[in-house]
């Protein structure tokens, strides 16, 4: 993990050094950019690991870097987490609906920032294991593990690393109820630095990337959610 390379977009010089001092003190390897410009430059140019994205930047904003990133075959595998003052349930919404692989608000703790970091790139890692399962198809529905791909008719969705698993994990045990929980080690794995809610907010964004389909994914309240098996 001490060799990974991260780009850090911040317009706040002063906090953009911070943030710099905290991760190179980690071992990590810092590239710098102040506006969405610069970042989709130095995305394009290094390759990043992993980008960490302030949404309120002079000219283009957080959520087109990260539209822009996550539609680009050369960098749409690169994980993305947003760092920002905007807490609203809604703006996580927005962040995660674009792509965003998790969201933190400011001011965040040094310790909690690393730890997601390094729980991002661990999630990365583990897609070749992930990957080896068969396709599946359901509801008009077709989830390819081996391209991390999912069909629905002639489009193809957008979809996070962690909304991927989630969809898989729910549609291949159609009727099964999983506690969040149980979801937070199946699909992030045991020990991540993610919260019940954030579960709750990547179902929010993948329903609506379903589309109708959404409508299969059901809560099960006071437990989690299940996968409907009612062809119907």
């Amino acid at each position: 993990m001490a060799s990974r390379s991260l780009l850090l977009v911040e317009d706040d010089d002063d906090l953009l050094e911070v943030l710099r001092l905290t991760f190179e003190s980690e071992g990590f390897r810092c590239h710098l950019a102040t506006s969405g410009e610069d970042a989709l430059t130095l995305c394009r140019r290094h390759a990043p690991d992993l980008v960490v994205l302030d949404l309120m930047l002079p000219g283009m904003d957080g959520i087109e870097v990260c539209q822009e990133i996550k539609k680009d075959a050369a960098l749409s595998q690169i994980p993305v987490l947003m760092l920002t003052a905007r807490s609203e349930e809604s703006d996580v919404v927005l962040g995660l609906g674009v792509g965003a692989d998790d969201y933190i608000t400011k001011p965040a703790r040094p310790r909690e920032l690393i730890a997601r970091v390094r729980s991002i790139l661990r999630r990365a890692t583990s897609k070749a294991p992930f990957a080896t399962e068969g396709i599946l198809a359901t509801h008009g529905m077709v989830i390819d593990p081996s391209r991390f791909e999912v069909r629905i008719g002639d489009l193809a969705l957008q979809l996070t690393l962690t909304e991927f698993k989630l969809l898989q994990t729910l549609a291949a045990n159609p009727g099964r109820v999983f506690q969040r929980s149980h979801l937070l080690d199946r699909v992030v794995g045991p020990g991540a630095v993610v919260t019940e809610r954030n579960i709750d907010t990547h179902v929010k964004s993948l329903r609506r990337k379903l589309g109708a389909v959404g409508e299969k994914i059901e809560t099960v309240r006071g437990v989690g959610y299940r996968f409907s098996d009612n062809h119907d």
